[in-house]
């Protein structure tokens, strides 16, 4: 109690008995108040488990589409393709696997020469989703700047490595090539540098919109919220807050809100109030990515660029009701509660919607084998029983 003053001690006292022994405190102790001490259990939630999960095989998909389509006839050989498995997150041996797994999507003819084994294509469905997408890609262009823009404004000095940036790329809907073609586009808006002693490239903003600075908690708060704005919450069915951690969470809402694009060089990290701005920080980035979420590990290098203390990740954990840590698909990804009503998100994309559809195209393709499969089994069935 001498170093600080923990806020949980603070609410069992009550507002007067708090007031009184701040009064006794040095200055210093209040400004040290840390964040309640307990620990919240994590509680499955079925239905942001297969919004994460149904996307398995979407990014693989897509990218080996995109692959294929840029090819000069519009087909590419298996072993091209096997080169590349790394970026497909599929074993060498299982890209031809994979590709045949999906009908719907993918092609499969042989090499005229007979030489280089089996070319792949796309069916006429994925060529449509492909033209859609390209056109979807060419609409949104200014929407993809414009968030690219503020994904640089919430950093302390408003740039990132490409690496930092290619992290965040498919959550965010930016082209492969975002850095030769929507880039040098836009040239008005964005640099790319070399710092001293640094042989990485990074993505520089050139100007400052205050426009573009209004996060979307403000955007939504009503004029009687003043600075003290509260972050949407909603739990898992079945789930339980102690009443310490209601009452903090409650008090906690009541702080002021400091916005993520906003100077906070002067926030105490050990404070709740730096806490908030921590949370919102994470509020506006998942925002701006299409789907409303990402891997956990997408932004574990960008503490120092966003001006976050260690173990700033600890902020999805002590926040279950803003953040849901999802575990499937042998990683953990962080869904903005908000934006989903069950599994279906409610903040639709035009680069979502299309992704939607390639999603219908190889859930059909699982249909089709499911259905394949219950015929095989319903001839032998009937083979066995004409024998017997």
């Amino acid at each position: 109690m001498s170093n600080g003053l923990n806020r949980g001690a603070m609410l069992c006292l009550g507002r007067r008995g708090a007031r009184w022994l701040r009064g006794r405190l040095p200055f210093r102790a209040e400004q040290r108040a840390t964040l309640v001490n307990v620990k919240v259990k994590w509680v499955k939630d079925r239905h942001l488990d297969w919004a994460v999960s149904r996307e398995r095989h979407l990014r693989p998909a897509l990218h080996l589409v995109h692959l294929i389509s840029s090819q000069p006839r519009g087909r590419a050989a298996l072993r091209d393709l096997a080169t590349c498995h790394r970026q497909f997150a599929l074993p060498h041996a299982n890209i031809a696997t994979f590709l045949r797994r999906f009908p719907t999507v993918f092609r499969e003819s042989a090499d005229p020469g007979g030489t280089d084994g089996p070319w792949f294509s796309l069916s006429h469905d994925a060529l449509r989703l492909r033209r859609m997408e390209l056109g979807a890609l060419a609409d949104a262009e200014q929407d993809l700047v414009d968030r690219l823009r503020r994904f640089l404004m919430l950093t302390a000095d408003r740039s990132l490595p490409l690496h930092a940036i290619d992290q965040l790329r498919w959550d965010m809907g930016l082209p492969s090539d975002y850095h030769l073609s929507v880039v040098p586009r836009h040239r008005d808006f964005f640099e790319l540098v070399r710092r001293p002693g640094d042989e990485r490239i990074w993505l520089k903003l050139v100007s400052w919109d205050p426009r573009l600075a209004v996060s979307e908690l403000q955007k939504t708060a009503s004029s009687a919220d003043g600075d003290c704005l509260a972050f949407p919450v909603s739990f898992t069915r079945g789930f339980g807050l102690k009443k310490k951690c209601m009452a903090w969470l409650r008090e906690w809402q009541t702080l002021p809100y400091t916005s993520p694009y906003a100077d906070a060089s002067g926030l105490d990290s050990r404070t709740d109030v730096s806490e908030k701005r921590n949370v919102g920080v994470f509020h506006e980035l998942l925002h701006l990515t299409i789907a409303k979420k990402t891997g956990r590990r997408n932004v574990s290098n960008l503490r120092k660029p966003l001006g976050l203390p260690f173990k700033f990740t600890k902020v999805f954990e002590r926040h279950p009701g803003i953040f849901y840590l999802s575990q499937k698909l042998a990683t953990q990804t962080v869904v903005l509660r908000e934006a989903y009503g069950g599994s279906d998100l409610l903040i639709e994309h035009p680069l979502q919607e299309i992704r939607e559809k390639y999603l219908a195209l190889l859930m059909a393709s699982q249909q089709e084998r499911t259905k394949g499969d219950l015929t095989k089994e319903i001839e032998v069935a009937g083979h066995t029983g004409s024998e017997l």
